[in-house]
């Protein structure tokens, strides 16, 4: 039985319930496709077991959270819990140094790329809480900024191809690969306006 069923059987006895949980257990690294997570949530909602829209602020709040959690565990126990044994795993000493080093390299914005990236994600909000030189808000204003765009996308696709499973494993894949150009051509236009006012800058 594959993920995608594994989770359908159990959000179609748990609704809202489970998909929030299922979420906010992904925010802690957990290797549960976030995606697959939110498309499951999508399907039982197309079948009419929720309403999609519901399904849609659910998926919201369960990624939000579950992101927030990893920030205010870096932000409230510091170093200490890098010693805890499930963050260890998730965390490290090398993938701390790369994702430091990223931090450096790309400043907040590092914030947004990483909720497109499972295996960085939650090393990434954890790492923003511990250096606590990252306010809460602007955490929430690049991961909320991100995960708009992420989670509608998966939700509703889900919705839509609730009836027609192979279309929608087909649209996913596709889904996967055209929000990760949408990324890339954000990323690009934020690279662009900083170069030009840095310029700008210097010359004046």
């Amino acid at each position: 039985m594959d993920i995608l069923q594994i989770l359908l059987d159990l959000f179609t006895g748990y609704g809202y319930f489970a998909v929030f949980t299922v979420l906010l257990v992904c925010g802690f690294g957990v290797p549960i496709p976030e995606d697959i997570t939110l498309v499951a949530g999508g399907i039982i909602s197309g079948l009419g077991y929720t309403n999609v829209h519901v399904m849609f602020v659910v998926g919201m709040a369960g990624v939000l959270v579950g992101d927030g959690m990893m920030f205010f565990a870096g932000r409230v126990y510091g170093d200490k819990v890098l010693r805890f044994k499930p963050i260890a795993k998730v965390m490290t000493p090398a993938r701390f140094a790369a994702v430091q080093e990223k931090f450096t390299r790309y400043g907040t914005w590092v914030l947004f790329i990483a909720r497109f990236l499972p295996g960085l994600r939650s090393p990434m909000f954890l790492t923003a809480g511990l250096t606590r030189r990252i306010p809460y808000w602007r955490f929430l204003l690049m991961d909320g900024f991100a995960a708009l765009i992420s989670v509608p996308v998966w939700v509703y696709l889900g919705y839509f191809g609730a009836r027609n499973h192979e279309w929608l494993m087909h649209m996913v894949h596709r889904g996967q690969a055209g929000i990760l150009i949408a990324v890339a051509v954000i990323c690009s236009a934020v690279a662009i306006v900083y170069w030009r006012r840095k310029r700008c800058v210097v010359k004046s």
